[in-house]
């Protein structure tokens, strides 16, 4: 029996994809056809928790709610020192923006 399964880009939601090989687990990559779509590749299942997408959103929203970052990794079940990375970034890029 054969299944198939809706795939579409999780920043513009469009349906038109190609694939773009494989990670280094093996899992699919695929590429969005949108011209104006900002993501690259993306894939379906990640191996961390912190890859998939809007995760880097929610760090930033938790923190300015006022969590600190071992409660935002604990809620987001992802390492503390990713949560600090991620922060770090965001800094740097609203600075000098």
């Amino acid at each position: 029996m054969k299944y198939y399964q809706a795939i579409a880009c999780p920043n513009c939601t469009n349906t038109q994809l190609m694939k773009s090989g494989r990670s280094d687990g093996g899992v699919q990559r695929y590429r969005c056809q949108t011209s104006d779509c900002p993501t690259n590749t993306f894939m379906l299942e990640y191996c961390y928790k912190a890859c998939e997408f809007g995760i880097q959103e929610k760090i930033v929203e938790m923190a300015i709610n006022s969590s600190g970052t071992r409660d935002t990794a604990r809620v987001l079940k992802i390492n503390k020192n990713t949560v600090t990375r991620t922060l770090k970034k965001i800094k740097k890029t609203v600075l000098f923006r």
